[in-house]
Order: C-alpha cells, then sequence, then structure tokens
C-alpha cells in the first residue's frame, strides 16, 4: 500500500479539524479495574473521585483542571419554586455530568439534567451524560431532544470510548456508535465525491482510484479492528491543513505498509496488512 510521490500529494486535501488526542485503551483498563476494586456506587460520597479519576483516564490532569466545577450552582425558575440547585459537574462549554447511585434507572433522571441544561446559559454544554457508575448514558441536545445518543457500559469503556470522546485534551468530537450507519452512508459519499474532484482537478484516474481505495481499506480497517478503535476517524479530525493532512494520511498508508510496525509514535502498534 505504499504510495509514492505523486500519490502522496493526493492526501493534500482540507479537513477543517482541530489538533485532538486519542484516548489511551491502556489507560481506560486501569480506570475500569480501579472502579471495580474502590468504587461502591455512593452518589455522594464518591461521584467527584470517580469523575477525577475518568479525566485522568481520558488524558486530563482532574475534572477541575480542565476549567469544570463540582457542584454547579444553578438558579431555578419561578415555576419551580425558585431557589438554587447544584449540578454535579459543568464543564462549559463541553459538558454537564450527572452523577446517580448505583443501580439508579437513569431515565428517570433525563428530565432533570435537560432543565439543568436549558439553564446553563451563556456557553451551554454541548453534551449531556447520566452516570450510574455502571454505565455512561450520553445526550446531545443540539441534535436530539429525547433519546441519547450511545449508552456505553463501563466495562466497554476501554474499547468503547468514543461516545466520550469530548473529554479527552481538545475535546475531540464523540463518536456515537447510534449513528454508525449514518455516518458509513456519508463516508461512502464523501469518497465519491472526492473521486470526482480529483479528477476533475486533472489527477489520473487510476491514481485518484488508488487513494480511493487506500482510504476505503483503512476505514474498513478500523472496523474491524485491523486498527484501533477510532484510529482514522481521529486522524480525520486532526486533518486542519492541507499540511497536516498530507503528513497524517501518508504516514497512515506508509504505517500500513511497514513490516515490522513502528515501535513509537503515534503510529506505533499499526499492524502491516
Amino acid at each position: 500500500m505504499k504510495l509514492n510521490a505523486d500519490e502522496h500529494r493526493l492526501t493534500l486535501i482540507n479537513f477543517p479539524r482541530k489538533l485532538t488526542v486519542m484516548p489511551d485503551g491502556t489507560k481506560l483498563a486501569e480506570f475500569v479495574a480501579w472502579c471495580q476494586k474502590h468504587i461502591t456506587g455512593d452518589e455522594k460520597g464518591q461521584d467527584k473521585i470517580f469523575l477525577d479519576r475518568l479525566f485522568q483516564a481520558f488524558g486530563q490532569p482532574g475534572c477541575l483542571d480542565v476549567g469544570g466545577t463540582a457542584e454547579f450552582r444553578i438558579r431555578k425558575s419561578d415555576q419551580d419554586g425558585g431557589g438554587t440547585a447544584f449540578a454535579d459537574y459543568v464543564w462549559k462549554p463541553v459538558v454537564l455530568i450527572e452523577m446517580k447511585k448505583r443501580g439508579t434507572d437513569l431515565q428517570k433522571h433525563y428530565r432533570q439534567a435537560f432543565d439543568y441544561w436549558t439553564r446553563l446559559v451563556p456557553n451551554r454544554p454541548r453534551y449531556v451524560v447520566l452516570c450510574n457508575f455502571d454505565e455512561f448514558r450520553v445526550y446531545d441536545f443540539d441534535t436530539d431532544l429525547d433519546t441519547p445518543k450511545d449508552t456505553v457500559a463501563l466495562k466497554d469503556l476501554p474499547e468503547r470510548w468514543g461516545p466520550l470522546a469530548f473529554l479527552a485534551p481538545g475535546s475531540p468530537k464523540p463518536t456515537f456508535d447510534n449513528d454508525r450507519e449514518v455516518v458509513t452512508r456519508q463516508a461512502a459519499d464523501c469518497l465519491a465525491d472526492c473521486f470526482r474532484k480529483l479528477v476533475k482537478r486533472g489527477v489520473p484516474q487510476p491514481m485518484a482510484q488508488r487513494f480511493i481505495l487506500q482510504m476505503l481499506v483503512a476505514l474498513f480497517a478500523e472496523d474491524i479492528d485491523l486498527l484501533p478503535k477510532y484510529f482514522v476517524t481521529q486522524i480525520l479530525e486532526d486533518c486542519s491543513t492541507p499540511a497536516s493532512t498530507y503528513d497524517l494520511i501518508g504516514d497512515l498508508f506508509e504505517a500500513m505498509n511497514t513490516n515490522p510496525p513502528k515501535a513509537g509514535g503515534r503510529f506505533k502498534g499499526v499492524n502491516y496488512f
């Protein structure tokens, strides 16, 4: 799958994204093991240390260090009797997190989380998470007011961190499995459109076909675990300029064509195939 110099130039496609950091599955696995050993699921006694360790597992120094606030004061509406409520954790403009004790039916607390979210202006958080120490229910009220975008069990977090990716440095865009069918269709449309634009720009059709095929193989490899989970997705998120796109996609294809695999750096462990 080695690209020659001319084919490398095809990677000069501008994906307007910002630089992000991919979570480490090993750290997330250590967090899960720590929770299984130490967390009993007491909402008020363990929620803050749970969140702090969660943020650290995603590569942050801690939940307060990123600028978030625990027990965030929210003024209640007159219709609700006025006064002040306290959201468990707010990190504007990223996420509101409400913790409940282990075994709690999170659906019963949807209305509370939604009401808190509506009053968190200005810079209202994009995402809302309900958590009972065993699962995370992730909402994006900007796109769906009623249904969670995804639900992730704590035990699955090392492999399914995508829905909570916004907790990592740079707040990368989350990847929701509930959206995968739509995303797959969009990816196919984008690749077809990319091919047409390359040919229109004068790129020889066989060269354009080769580039699109390699990109398709990379995306498919991510889905069947030949590449780490969300690996290609996050690379595309980081393609903020033509130059970074050239480097990232070019280095990805090179790593996929290197045997033995690279021993260090971002592409460490990318298998030869």
